[in-house]
């Protein structure tokens, strides 16, 4: 998986949830059926402030059965000392790819009461890894043994034109610190992203486009409705609404969008299924015709 991202090879992540609670079972079962399917997974460090096992365990546990892992950490839930903390114990045992993010509000997850730390933000959490990397901590003192990860971030090219310029100026400090691969939110047509690309003069090979699997009519509403920053074609609403198999068409759709972002030249998908990773081989069946 490293290897392919660096040398800007298609790569294709799966996100992968980790559970709520110490049964790990069902993780392991949709993990193992997408083994050579796909060439690594995000494990995300827990989205939408859901609390689940952490990050750095689901890693841990996905690098003991072989499948490669990009561990997601964020400035939400801890101090630069257990941020730091975590990072050397993930390559220690193994993990090679960081995907830093900000982290959602607690106030939309299931702990709405819980303190959001937020010590460092991410502009100096990627810088922090670019040190960690050069031998040393946050505190300027020299580290035992020194990490070498894959580092990506976020990019949201679907803001409003006013905000266009901002989302740029972000990207640029970005990779500046180190970012070697870009995520998108869901994307369902490429177009969208042109405006962007054209302004922010970034290589394709660097971005990887999300690919959502849409679950549901109702879920495909909501997103046109509410969601400003990802656009969601009409054509497609209307195509999963006249469906006999809404979802069949769903899988269908978002094997599509796969297929039409790699031949557009982008450095990979991201496949995220919100809970439904075992609908994953699904989705190359659909590839493969």
């Amino acid at each position: 998986m490293k290897s392919k991202l660096e040398a800007g090879k298609f790569t294709v992540l799966a996100e992968i949830e980790t559970p709520k609670g110490t049964d790990v079972s069902e993780l392991v079962t949709n993990v193992t059926r997408i083994k050579g399917l796909v060439d690594g997974c995000i494990v995300p460090e827990m989205s939408s402030a859901v609390m689940s096992m952490s990050a750095l365990g689901g890693a841990i546990l996905l690098q003991g059965i072989g499948m490669p892992v990009v561990m997601q950490v964020n400035c939400r839930d801890r101090n630069r000392l257990a941020l730091q903390a975590d990072l050397l114990s993930a390559y220690a045992c193994g993990v090679r790819g960081i995907m830093a993010v900000t982290g959602e509000s607690t106030q939309i997850g299931d702990h709405p009461k819980a303190k959001e730390v937020y010590d460092i933000g991410l502009p100096d959490l990627l810088q922090a890894l670019q040190t960690l990397q050069q031998g040393k901590d946050m505190a300027g003192i020299e580290l035992k043994g020194v990490p070498d990860f894959l580092v990506g971030t976020t990019i949201n090219p679907g803001v409003p034109e006013d905000d266009l310029d901002r989302e740029i100026e972000d990207l640029n400090h970005k990779l500046a610190a180190g970012a070697a691969f870009l995520v998108t939110p869901p994307v369902f047509d490429p177009e969208t992203l042109n405006r962007f690309l054209s302004r922010a003069g970034i290589e394709k090979t660097r971005i990887l486009p999300t690919v959502l699997l849409v679950k549901s009519l109702g879920m495909a509403r909501y997103i046109d409705r509410n969601i400003r920053h990802i656009h969601l074609p009409q054509a497609l609403i209307t195509r999963i609404q006249k469906a006999p198999d809404k979802e069949r068409e769903c899988l269908k759709i978002a094997a599509e969008t796969f297929q039409i972002l790699k031949n557009a030249g982008f450095g990979g998908v991201v496949l995220s299924t919100l809970g439904w990773e075992r609908k994953i081989p699904q989705i190359f069946d659909f590839l493969r015709g």
